[in-house]
């Protein structure tokens, strides 16, 4: 899984976002699943360059708002100096479950 660092105009805070992409429908999705935030291109390099741009704006109107260290801190963000960092995650592993049939 990558990282990708998303930052602003110099000397702004800094957050670190992991980025995942995948093709659908012809497009590559990317999706920063710590803000649920997501974008699409016709090239990985374009889908990430969008998502960059999504972020930024959610992460802009948010602080717009006076909502943004209010959702970072509930999408388990910590603020350190200029930096919000992640929560740790200590696993991640896939599991299989039955999915049941409609009566």
């Amino acid at each position: 899984m990558a990282q990708s660092l998303i930052s602003a105009k110099s000397g702004a805070r800094e957050i670190t976002l992991t980025v995942q992409i995948w093709r659908e429908d012809g497009a590559y999705v990317a999706y920063a699943p710590e803000l649920d935030v997501s974008s699409c291109g016709n090239s990985l390099r374009q889908s990430k360059a969008r998502l960059r741009q999504a972020v930024g704006l959610f992460l802009e109107e948010a602080a717009r708002r006076g909502t943004l260290e209010n959702i970072l801190a509930e999408a388990g963000f910590e603020k350190r100096g200029n930096t919000y960092r992640a929560r740790r995650i200590l696993a991640k592993e896939k599991i299989r479950l039955a999915v049941p049939l409609a009566s």
